[in-house]
């Protein structure tokens, strides 16, 4: 993954990994190619006018001798041009001529790349979301941003620039060096003696100048690091007095990124001077040999003239060919890791046909028999096993027991985010592999303990448990999940913005919302996953209400971590390391002496005797 880094501004860029050129790692570059292929003629356009416009820029130097070589003829020229306006007119058409190319070269380029990364990242971004679970447990949301952004940007930018860049430089390259051979072939080679030296210096001074940035870049993005987490954590920096602490350990980190750039800053100047040095003797070197070779009357001083410029734009594309070189090993390296999402199986999601009918509508009934499960990146640990149940349509179902005991990975294996490693689950005693997993999902709810809202709207948040809503359906489901008196009392209303993640909310409001989603939706189904855990007293009645009119003639799998609020609950299963140790109604399970239900029911009631004693006392 793309390392972040922070500049000397202190904002965060990108420092994008290189991948070596071999066939395998160009095949999948051109494979992503094929993305551009709608707009080919706009890039076989882009090309026609890169050949013309460096055609333009390559006789520039020759009309530019020839104008001095008629100058000092005094205007006797011969040949096409026999006069020195007649060659100020060609360069003035030449000027002309050229910015017409550019401008249409740099058009035509930039819609081939802005279309291409447009399909590339709608094509990117659908497989990504059409991934299973089991790909984002063992994934960052940074990294997977990181390829929507950086990566495929890096291949935009290659489509644009990089990619005519190199052309470019080719073309010119050629074409300088024939013309400035058919000059003087004897002042070439003095020419051509001087690259050798600068290229052995610019590897040795490269390698070198790359070593200390990378030390220093790591640095730099170790105090980011250092500032994330202090901010972040601020709470625990002021409580514990530790300002000064956390100031030394930026302060150090500081000086250890100042001394690598200014140990690197001294290798650049060192290299850059030599480069200047070696440029203008360079130059030097050939008016010198130009100038004999004037004296001996085997070069005019136009055509040295010409042979200068043309050296300059030679000098000046193979210096370039480093940098070009840099840029497409970061695009094979991009396009790497976009080919690997983009080759990801995804989940078999068919979002056209979702139209619920009656052969593939759910009544409510779910039966697991037999299963077992465990996580991919975990197969020698099984979280479930051998798991049975049968839940009847209508049923209030409570799965309660320690952390860690599988109670959420049900949750998950319902709504088909994972697959059980063996036994079934079966829907109206169908089982799930019958149905297509968007219609299952579509007669689902799903309300988790952290509740994350999209960041727009209030109404754009409840509408999205049903997209296609009228907006009396909307005010109608925040009623019933006890939301509209809130959301009525704020100034923009339905419209209000939620801020990211929900955060201009309260969790009792977040909650609301949610439900109020759910709501919407209209379930068959219905799974709550700790829903109010997290939540004070007030905001849990107002929650719990709101779940009780959510859960009526629904079947309701409830994830409980207060068992207060499962009492009424037609059946509790009580998981244990895996497997089902307890399951009855809430009476019949406090029978059990020495029961886990019973010992985890009468542990919460005196800490929330407890809790509420205290909070009587404070007030």
């Amino acid at each position: 993954m793309a390392r972040p880094n922070f500049n000397s501004n202190g904002t965060q860029t990108e420092e994008l990994p290189k991948a070596k050129f071999n066939r395998s790692n160009l095949k999948e570059a051109m494979d992503l190619l094929r993305f551009a292929k709608p707009y080919r003629g706009y890039f076989i356009g882009g090309l026609i006018f890169l050949f013309l416009s460096n055609l333009a820029t390559m006789s520039f130097p020759y009309a530019t001798g020839k104008l001095i070589d008629t100058a000092l003829l005094e205007g006797k020229g011969t040949g096409l041009f026999s006069n020195i306006n007649d060659l100020a007119l060609f360069l003035m058409g030449v000027l002309a001529f050229q910015l017409v190319f550019y401008f249409c070269r740099i058009y035509l380029f930039a819609v081939t790349g802005e279309r291409t990364l447009a399909d590339m990242r709608r094509e990117t971004y659908s497989r990504i979301i059409s991934l299973p679970m089991s790909f984002f447990s063992n994934r960052r949301v940074g990294e997977l941003a990181s390829r929507l952004s950086s990566d495929l940007s890096q291949i935009q930018d290659t489509i644009t620039n990089t990619l005519a860049e190199f052309l470019r430089q080719i073309i010119v390259l050629l074409i300088g060096m024939t013309l400035i051979f058919n000059i003087s072939s004897k002042l070439t080679l003095v020419m051509l003696s001087v690259f050798p030296v600068v290229i052995i210096a610019a590897v040795l001074f490269g390698k070198l100048i790359r070593k200390l940035s990378k030390k220093a870049q790591d640095q730099l993005a170790e105090s980011g690091t250092i500032v994330e987490e202090t901010l972040q954590g601020i709470t625990n920096v002021k409580a514990f007095t530790n300002e000064g602490y956390e100031t030394i350990r930026y302060r150090t980190t500081l000086d250890k990124v100042v001394s690598l750039a200014l140990k690197s800053a001294k290798y650049r100047g060192a290299f850059a001077s030599f480069l200047i040095f070696s440029m203008f003797g360079a130059i030097v070197l050939v008016m010198w040999y130009g100038s004999v070779l004037i004296q001996s009357h085997e070069l005019t001083v136009g055509q040295l003239t010409s042979f200068i410029i043309y050296t300059t734009f030679v000098g000046g594309s193979m210096a370039g060919f480093a940098e070009v070189y840099s840029q497409l090993q970061k695009t094979i390296g991009a396009t790497q890791r976009v080919r690997e999402l983009i080759r990801e199986v995804p989940e078999p999601i068919d979002t056209k046909n979702v139209i619920i009918t009656s052969e593939n509508k759910i009544i409510g009934e779910v039966e697991f028999r037999h299963l077992a499960f465990s996580y991919s990146s975990r197969k020698e640990i099984e979280v479930l096993k051998d798991i049975s149940f049968t839940i009847k349509q209508g049923q209030k179902i409570a799965i309660v027991g320690p952390s860690g005991a599988g109670k959420s990975t049900i949750a998950g294996l319902l709504l088909q985010f994972y697959q059980p490693s063996s036994g079934k689950i079966s829907f109206d005693r169908k089982t799930a592999a019958t149905f297509q997993l968007t219609q299952l999902r579509k007669q689902m709810a799903y309300v988790p303990q952290d509740v994350i809202l999209f960041g727009g709207t209030i109404m754009e948040n409840i509408g999205y448990g049903k997209p296609e809503a009228t907006m009396d359906e909307i005010i109608s489901a925040a009623q019933k999940a006890n939301a509209h008196n809130f959301i009525e009392s704020f100034p923009e209303k339905y419209e209000t913005i939620v801020g990211e993640r929900g955060i201009k909310l309260s969790g009792g409001q977040r909650q609301r919302i949610a439900i109020a989603r759910a709501v919407l939706k209209n379930p068959a189904i219905l799974i709550l996953d700790e829903a109010t855990s997290s939540l004070d007293s007030e905001s849990e009645k107002l929650v719990q209400e709101a779940l009780e009119e959510l859960m009526k003639n629904r079947t309701s799998f409830i994830i409980a971590h207060r068992l207060s609020t499962i009492r009424n609950a037609d059946k509790i299963l009580v998981l244990d390391k895996g497997i089902i140790s307890e399951s009855g109604t809430h009476e019949e399970l406090m029978q059990i002496e020495n029961g886990l239900y019973r010992k985890l029911s009468e542990l919460q009631f005196e800490t929330r005797s407890i809790e509420e004693v205290v909070t009587v006392s404070e007030n």
